[in-house]
């Protein structure tokens, strides 16, 4: 069964993205929001985003909320931050396949790519 999970790393400070708030929105001719979570100690969610019937082939967003992690740890960040909320775009082609898109993220740069 395919489905969709992500995990954050927090590479300014070698540790877990801990309480990032991640949502998940599907677009196909309109941006909605079909999940969401909040990452937990080792910067995973506690399920699949995704998974079963909820994961159709198309293009999806997922977005971090990175700035209000920074914020929450006392980070001093400009206004408004340079990385703030982290948009990734990609397509899921084959639903029976596992789509791990994971984030690298400081306050100053950010990557990604298919895990798995």
């Amino acid at each position: 069964m395919g489905r969709l999970t992500t995990h954050v790393l927090d590479t300014a400070h070698g540790k877990p993205g801990t309480g990032i708030t991640v949502t998940v929105y599907r677009l196909d001719g309109e941006r909605r929001e079909v999940a969401r979570s909040v990452t937990n100690h080792d910067g995973r969610c506690d399920k699949p985003l995704l998974e079963g019937a909820a994961l159709e082939a198309g293009k999806y967003e997922i977005v971090f909320a990175a700035g209000d992690y920074f914020r929450a740890l006392g980070l001093n960040l400009p206004e408004p931050p340079f990385v703030d909320e982290v948009a990734l775009r990609f397509g899921i082609a084959d639903v029976a396949e596992h789509y791990h898109v994971p984030l690298l993220v400081s306050p100053w740069s950010y990557s990604t790519y298919r895990g798995s």
